[in-house]
C-alpha cells in the first residue's frame, strides 16, 4: 500500500520538472506569443504539462511493479495517456496535422479500452443496459472528445490545473463512498495525480508563468476518461456522478463546437468564444473565471455526483439537475458566437 509521503513527493517531482521544462522552452523558444485570438498578454513558455505526465506515469509505474495498482488500469493510463502525451508533445514542438492527430487519438482510446474491458454497463432510470459495441464505440468517441476538450478549455490562467485538482479530489471522494479495498486504491490514484497537478499549478497559477501545452491538457483529459469508465466497472451508476464533476468543461466546449459547426466553422483553428474566455474578457483577467470554475465545481456540482453515487438521486436527472445552469452561463457569456473583428 502506498505511504502518504508519496504525495509531496510527487507534488515536489511535478514542481521541479515543471521549472526545469520553463527553461527548456525559453531555450528552444516554446514560447506562446499574444495575438488575435489569444487570451493572454504576456509572452508565456508551453509545454509545461509534460511534467505532470512524468511526475504521476513513473509513481503509476512504481505502484503496478509494488502490486497496487492493478494491471488494467495501469496499462490503460500507461499506454493510453503517454501515446496522447507524446502526440502533444511532438505537436508542441511543430505541428502535426489534425487528422494525424485525431488517428492517433483514436488509437490511444482502443488500446485504453481494449484493456479496460470496453464500456462499462450503464444505468438509465434504475435499468441496468449493456449496449455491446454501440457501447464500445461510444465510449471511444468519449474519450477522444474529452482529451481534445481539455485542450480546448486550456486557454487561461490556471484553469485546467484547477479543473484538474477539483476533479481528482471530488472523483477520490466518490471512490471512498464505496467502501472497498479497489476503490480506495483507485482514490489513491486520484490523489496522486492531484498532487502532479498541484506542483505545477505553482507555474500555472494566475499570473502564469508557464503553459501546460497540448501534451499535458491531452492527457490530463485521456486519464479522465479512463479514470471515469474505471469507475463505472467499479459502480456504473459513478459514470453520472463523473458526468457532472466534469460539467463545466463538457458544457463549455460542446455547446462552442455545436455552435461554431451550426456556421461552417473549422473547429480545430484556434478562437476565444468559449464561455470562460468571455468570461475573463468581461470580467477583468483570468484570477475571477478560475476561482469561479473552482467555486461550481466544489459547491454545485460535487454535492449532486455525491447524491446521485449515494442513490439519492437517478443520474440521468442528476446530470440535467447539474448542467442547466451550465448552459444557461454558457448562453449568457455567449459560448461560441461570432468574435469581434
Amino acid at each position: 500500500m502506498m505511504s502518504w509521503w508519496w504525495l509531496p513527493a510527487v507534488a515536489g517531482l511535478s514542481l521541479m520538472l515543471a521549472g526545469s521544462l520553463r527553461h527548456y522552452a525559453q531555450a528552444r523558444d516554446l514560447v506562446d506569443v499574444p495575438n488575435a485570438r489569444s487570451s493572454h498578454s504576456t509572452p508565456t513558455p508551453r509545454g509545461g504539462g509534460v511534467a505532470i505526465v512524468v511526475s504521476f506515469l513513473l509513481v503509476i509505474l512504481a505502484l503496478f511493479l509494488g502490486g497496487t495498482v492493478e494491471p488494467s488500469l495501469a496499462w490503460a493510463l500507461l499506454g493510453g495517456g503517454l501515446a496522447v502525451a507524446a502526440l502533444g508533445f511532438f505537436d508542441d514542438h511543430g505541428h502535426i496535422p489534425a487528422g494525424w492527430r485525431l488517428l492517433g487519438h483514436f488509437c490511444a482510446a482502443t488500446w485504453a479500452l481494449a484493456w479496460l474491458g470496453g464500456f462499462p454497463p450503464l444505468v438509465v432510470l434504475g435499468m441496468e443496459l449493456d449496449l455491446g459495441w454501440f457501447g464500445h464505440i461510444g465510449a471511444a468517441v468519449y474519450l477522444v472528445w474529452l482529451l481534445n476538450l481539455y485542450n480546448f478549455m486550456d486557454g487561461i490562467d490556471g484553469i485546467a490545473s484547477v479543473q484538474a485538482i477539483t476533479l481528482c479530489l471530488g472523483g477520490a471522494l466518490l471512490f471512498a463512498l464505496l467502501a472497498t479495498e479497489a476503490a480506495s486504491r483507485s482514490a489513491t490514484i486520484l490523489l496522486l495525480l492531484a498532487a502532479a497537478v498541484a506542483g505545477f499549478l505553482y507555474w500555472n497559477f494566475p499570473p502564469a508563468r508557464l503553459f501546460m501545452g497540448d501534451a499535458g491538457s491531452g492527457f490530463l483529459g485521456m486519464a479522465f476518461g479512463i479514470l471515469s469508465l474505471h469507475a463505472a466497472w467499479q459502480a456504473p451508476v459513478l459514470l453520472w456522478s463523473w458526468l457532472i464533476l466534469l460539467g463545466v468543461f463538457i458544457v463549455d466546449a460542446t455547446f462552442t463546437l455545436l455552435r461554431r459547426l451550426m456556421r461552417g466553422e473549422r473547429v480545430h483553428e484556434a478562437h476565444r468564444s468559449h464561455a470562460y474566455q468571455a468570461a475573463s474578457r468581461r470580467h477583468g483577467g483570468h484570477l475571477p473565471v478560475t476561482l469561479g470554475v473552482m467555486v461550481i465545481n466544489l459547491a454545485w456540482l460535487l454535492p449532486i455526483a455525491v447524491w446521485v453515487a449515494w442513490g439519492g438521486l437517478d443520474g440521468m436527472l442528476g446530470l440535467i439537475v447539474a448542467y442547466v445552469p451550465l448552459v444557461l452561463l454558457a448562453i449568457r457569456y455567449g459560448a461560441g458566437g461570432r468574435e469581434a473583428p
